[in-house]
């Protein structure tokens, strides 16, 4: 199909980005351990720490640590692509849509008057960092969370992707009933270009009532290793048609049911990769798009509950080197939840319940009104607390937690508006009880959409930063499970044998000061000493 005039459309199918100049630094470090060239920044970076021993006695004994470390950054992003897997589903539809406006500039009237596009709810583009203090003044100064290392913009990706569903990403964006009408109006020229490559499908994996849309699909319905030769092919065109450096493969498909862990099967590298040459039942389609995806060197992240990343999986990213991400959006409620539960326990205040209900009428929720592909959701939304309780042990003894119950109902009514209802039931004072009801509305495809978008540019980012050791002879990339990605995600994935975080605001904390690390900059201590030390 020939790209019509001034089409962000190419002639394969792909939505092409904007052709922008590179924007100089908003800011430069002025000291001796950073380095700037045309091509790199490199910065000397004194990493603190305290490490905590016990004495013959049993007192803690806590003694302050410091490595050094040297970072590199490429400043050179390149052209970059986003491939969606579930590309006309809701998420994807209105991601696309929502690149497309922001890159025109458009504007639209709706009920409550005009709107324009932006891009709000995403940190990478519409949040700040504190980068310092002015000295002269004691302003502080906040920058573009973008600004702070050379990044992708998002009007600048090249989408593609594949779907079950045949829909051209118009028709799509009609099903998924969640922009308004005028605006979809102003990009449907241009998404009913856009047509989604076929997919795999597994039907054991997602519920049976989404046969219906499963008109675009590879022949097969188990694990072949025709299936990860096919995608790595699909990646391998899309790049080199549309020109690309790299690109950034991302599950936004139906959530999956649980894969069982069976030794000989997914448990280790080369068992899965066996497994999928032979067919086994019990690989799901999200891990074949990841094995692609870790053996062509392509970043891939699951936006989904499902346990894609099996043993074997995280072993075979690990031994090549390969950058994958997850586990599930982390949009609506269950970000109010780690906030707020982080805030309360922080407070010292017992929690002793957890209540989340949701109803929504979205495709998603007609998946997950599914009992094995809900319980992925399950797993996904109710761990979200065990590092923040584990955390204090004054308030709960070894093993306790509060009771914690999710449920999720489809109610096609209320469409992609999902409703989340939360009660926090918690021990104060001397015997007294605080409950603490919420009543959540969720335009979910419109939080989701954003977190797609940060973590494809985040994940393109970690790919230009290496590091080493002072005394190391060599620099390295970040281990293949990039945890940084945490705050996106409900079920953080973290490298094998260290902890997890749920903290919001540790997970905002570990990113902001990787990247301020850098640059050569300390992380904030907020103790405005220069303030108070008169």
């Amino acid at each position: 199909m020939a790209p019509h005039a001034n089409s962000d459309v190419a002639a394969n199918g792909a939505v092409n980005g904007s052709a922008q100049a590179a924007r100089a630094p908003l800011f430069t470090v002025n000291s001796p351990n950073v380095e700037y060239t045309d091509a790199e920044i490199k910065s000397t970076y004194a990493y603190h720490t305290t490490d905590i021993s016990r004495s013959a006695d049993g007192k803690l004994v806590a003694t302050p640590k410091a490595a050094t470390y040297q970072f590199k950054v490429d400043r050179k992003v390149g052209k970059v692509g986003m491939m969606l897997v579930g590309w006309g589903g809701n998420n994807g539809s209105t991601v696309t849509a929502g690149i497309l406006a922001n890159r025109r500039k458009l504007s639209w009237e709706t009920k409550e008057g005009p709107r324009a596009a932006n891009y709000y709810g995403s940190l990478v583009m519409s949040s700040t960092i504190k980068l310092g203090t002015d000295s002269k003044t004691g302003e502080e100064i906040n920058i573009p969370f973008n600004d702070m290392l050379p990044m992708v913009h998002p009007n600048d990706l090249v989408i593609g992707g594949w779907d079950i569903s045949s829909l051209n990403l118009a028709d799509s964006m009609d099903r998924a009933q969640v922009l308004e009408p005028t605006l979809k109006q102003l990009v449907r020229k241009e998404m009913a270009e856009l047509k989604p490559l076929p997919s795999i499908y597994y039907p054991d994996f997602i519920a049976a009532n989404q046969e219906d849309r499963a008109d675009n699909v590879l022949e097969g319905t188990k694990a072949s290793w025709a299936h990860v030769e096919k995608i790595q092919a699909d990646i391998r065109n899309f790049k080199a048609e549309n020109g690309l450096d790299k690109v950034i493969v991302m599950w936004t498909a139906n959530t999956e049911r649980y894969a069982d862990i069976i030794p000989g099967v997914n448990d280790t590298a080369d068992n899965l990769v066996n497994s999928i040459k032979a067919g086994h039942l019990e690989v799901s389609p999200s891990t074949v798009f990841a094995v692609a995806c870790i053996l062509d060197d392509t970043p891939f992240i699951n936006g989904s509950p499902q346990n894609t990343f099996v043993p074997g999986a995280i072993e075979l990213a690990e031994k090549h080197n390969a950058f994958i991400g997850g586990d599930d959006f982390k949009s609506g409620q269950t970000k109010m939840k780690s906030a707020l539960v982080d805030f309360l326990i922080n407070a010292g205040i017992k929690l002793t319940s957890i209540a989340s209900y949701n109803h929504l009428g979205n495709n998603d929720g007609k998946n997950l009104s599914s009992q094995k592909q809900f319980r992925s959701k399950e797993i996904s939304k109710s761990n979200v607390v065990d590092d923040m309780v584990a955390a204090n042990h004054i308030l709960y003894e070894k093993d306790e937690h509060p009771d914690h119950c999710v449920v999720i109902k489809y109610m096609p009514g209320v469409g992609d508006n999902k409703r989340a209802l939360d009660e926090y039931y918690a021990e104060i004072f001397m015997g007294g009880h605080q409950t603490i009801s919420l009543f959540n509305i969720c335009e979910d495809s419109l939080l989701a959409s954003p977190l797609i978008i940060d973590l494809v540019i985040l994940a393109e980012m970690m790919t230009r930063i290496s590091w080493k050791a002072d005394d190391a002879a060599e620099y390295k990339g970040f281990h293949s499970v990039l945890s940084v990605l945490s705050y996106m995600l409900k079920a953080p994935l973290t490298p094998p044998g260290t902890p997890v975080v749920n903290s919001l605001a540790k997970q905002r904390s570990a990113l902001t000061n990787i990247f301020r690390a850098c640059v050569g900059l300390q992380p904030e201590s907020d103790m405005t000493l220069e303030h108070k030390l008169f």
